[in-house]
């Protein structure tokens, strides 16, 4: 197991299974609260789902059509409180949406807009509005048929990173985070869970827990049906999931502004074309019902050239298969409402209790921009059935890092915050590159200096072991951030894989291969 079987605890007042999104929110908020947590992923953090999305804190325009005014209200509240809770990895974005004549009528879209502006207060996000493309910058990369169009706000996140640092700060409060560990058995008894567990290395412990909560996203009805065991006399009510492939692409950039795009297609789903990691744009998403093992979900030929020929709708440049530098896939875990079509199936979330006996709560569903909203409930919930009153706390805390007063003083706005931010970050430290200076204090926010390892120099940084790359900053992710192998680093804590070579990525590999031990994250606290 990723950290010392000494150092598991062989009581706590909650476990969670699971480690996306859900999982790691629900554990910083019970942390907060003081509860005692333990929480297992079987791979790394935010190896599935949580780390395919979109990378968007949105309301869900689209949803507004299938008149989920709740979800979409409840999701564009938490827009705010996200981007001030972490402006390092989240930061507000404005969408252009050409209008296509033969889709929506301009005044349907129009309307949409309103509510969006309206359903919840802002006070960040600027409001919408219809823009000329033929003066707009956004206008520029379409084909010429496309004058009109919408420009609104909504926010980007790095997914993978907001569910390392709410693991973070759940271990901050006292939780403890088990990686590469699988539950294998969960006995529920009257008055508590046995909680079996197996890590990589073939070593097992055995955990007893007041609660469990079981936040295993697509995973979570199998987990009630092969490995949740009910108490004498009763079974464990389950209900079914659709399981919804999103496929997303990326290619060298299609524009050089920083507006997002959302496209209408003839199917009635949208598109999204987002600016990302500076060189590329992000395409992306499709909704494929899937029947298979969600862990061998990955995009295919049709997926590719759906999305290529969604974008060529609305570019002047055409874009093809053979442009896609990168593809990955998430499965969403929707709860079944019989709907036909995937893309209609709800996206909101929830929470079933089972308090008959020892408490168990199952995430059905959710979203990464109601998150926050998710694990408060949730910790609501469960102190509700351990019979304790310990009142919800996250809504507006920082999550680690994001709290820049230190370097900028007083917070403003989030996304002039980060600009002053980068800015203090290139002057405090002038001797790293403007790019390796911005990439990090953009991952890090104020940690940059625990990243760095206190380093006062380049040379202090230890072996650049790719360009950009240092010792420092992967013993750091190592030790605090749980990252075990050369994807982890990669494609998940950073997208340094998207901006590599094969021979740089085996560089990175070989550094976890041979460097020397580092102490377990239990042994050194974040």
């Amino acid at each position: 197991m990723d950290a010392a079987a000494d150092k598991i605890p062989q009581r706590c007042d909650v476990f969670i299974v699971g480690g996306g999104i859900n999982g790691a929110g629900i554990a910083r908020d019970l942390a907060g609260r003081g509860f005692s947590v333990v929480l297992a992923e079987r791979d790394d953090l935010a190896q599935h789902t949580s780390s395919a999305s979109t990378k968007l804190i949105h309301g869900g325009l689209r949803y507004l059509e299938h008149y989920e005014f709740g979800l979409v209200r409840k999701a564009l509240a938490e827009r705010e409180v996200l981007l001030r809770s972490a402006p390092h990895i989240m930061r507000p974005l404005r969408f252009v949406l050409p209008h296509d004549p033969s889709m929506r009528p301009a005044w349907l879209i129009r309307l949409g807009l309103v509510l969006y502006d309206h359903l919840a207060r802002r006070a960040v996000l600027a409001a919408s509005r219809a823009v000329d493309l033929r003066r707009h910058e956004a206008g520029a990369p379409l084909k010429p048929r496309y004058t009109r169009g919408f420009e609104y706000s909504d926010g980007w996140v790095d997914d993978a990173r907001l569910v390392v640092l709410n693991a973070v700060d759940a271990h901050r409060r006292g939780a403890t985070v088990l990686t590469r560990t699988e539950c294998v058995r969960a006995q529920r008894h009257a008055a508590g869970w046995t909680v079996s567990l197996r890590g990589r290395d073939g070593a097992s412990a055995t955990v007893q827990a007041r609660a469990l909560v079981n936040a295993a996203g697509p995973w979570a009805e199998r987990f009630l049906r092969e490995v949740a065991r009910p108490a004498r006399g009763e079974s464990l009510a389950t209900r079914s999931l659709r399981l919804v492939k999103g496929s997303h692409i990326v290619v060298p950039c299609l524009f050089e502004h920083p507006y997002a795009y959302i496209f209408q297609s003839p199917d009635k789903r949208i598109v999204f074309a987002i600016p990302y990691e500076e060189r590329f744009t992000l395409i992306g998403t499709t909704d494929v019902e899937i029947h298979d093992a969600p862990e061998r979900a990955a995009i295919n030929g049709d997926e590719i050239a759906y999305l290529c020929a969604q974008a060529s709708r609305y570019f002047a440049r055409t874009v093809q298969p053979q442009d896609v530098v990168w593809s990955y896939s998430g499965v969403r875990p929707l709860l079944d409402d019989r709907s036909g079509d995937p893309s209609a199936v709800t996206r909101d979330y929830v929470l079933e209790t089972d308090a008959r006996a020892a408490p168990l709560l199952t995430v059905w569903g959710g979203k990464i921009t109601t998150f926050r909203k998710l694990a408060e409930e949730a910790g609501d919930s469960i102190a509700r059935m351990l019979g304790e009153r310990r009142p919800a706390w996250s809504r507006g805390a920082f999550l680690p890092g994001g709290d820049l007063s230190g370097w900028i003083g007083a917070a403003t706005v989030p996304d002039v915050d980060l600009a002053r931010f980068v800015a203090a970050v290139e002057r405090r430290y002038p001797w790293l590159a403007p790019a390796v200076a911005r990439r990090l204090a953009r991952a890090y926010g104020s940690l940059i200096e625990r990243a760095l390892g206190g380093a006062a120099s380049r040379a202090q940084l230890g072996r650049e072991v790719a360009p950009g790359l240092f010792e420092a900053e992967l013993a750091y992710l190592r030790c605090e951030e749980w990252a075990a192998s050369a994807d982890d680093v990669l494609w998940r804590r950073s997208k340094l894989g998207l901006h590599y070579g094969e021979r740089e990525r085996q560089a990175v590999e070989r550094w976890f291969a041979t460097a020397p031990a580092a102490a377990a994250v239990g042994e050194t606290a974040p």
